[in-house]
């Protein structure tokens, strides 16, 4: 079992430790595979996200952060981004941050949430964001290079609140 709570400078090295392993396979997310640790974290941790942990009590193992998509008149849709550690995947992490995010989005009031760049060869995201109510509102062609498929597609995907 685990639950989720804000995240806390304390889990920062925590946060890395996934993050980093992300960063560097580049298959993803647009962070350059270069990113060091502390640009990572200050994206990650920007005053703009709401960051929160998933943790089992004795390490974390996923994290994501929430924040307005856009500002000014598209500032009721919400924007996410999530990572799992890598030996926490296939246990629900990923599906109980989402539906956390879910109902973080709705108590600040969002009225929906996009995301705006979703690696079309991340089938397991793709699954999943699906399986959680979203629509795949857009394809972008060959907007990602990955590192061994080359120029993929990213999609934009929503869903109302």
């Amino acid at each position: 079992m685990f639950s989720i709570r804000k995240a806390t400078p304390a889990d920062e090295e925590a946060l890395w430790g996934i993050l980093e392993p992300v960063i560097r396979a580049g298959e993803t997310y647009d962070f350059p595979r270069d990113t060091d640790r502390a640009s990572a974290l200050r994206a990650w941790l920007a005053p703009v996200n709401d960051c929160f942990v998933a943790h089992d009590g004795e390490r974390v193992l996923g994290t994501y952060v929430l924040h307005a998509n856009r500002n000014g008149g598209g500032a009721h849709v919400a924007n996410c981004g999530y990572m799992t550690a890598a030996d926490a995947q296939g246990r629900g992490v990923a599906r109980a941050l989402c539906a956390h995010s879910l109902d973080a989005a709705r108590a600040a009031g969002f009225r929906a949430m996009q995301f705006n760049f979703v690696v079309a060869s991340n089938h397991r995201a793709v699954a999943l964001w699906h399986s959680m109510g979203f629509d795949t509102v857009g394809r972008v062609p060959e907007a990602f290079h990955h590192p061994v498929l080359g120029y993929t597609d990213a999609l934009v995907m929503y869903r109302r609140l």
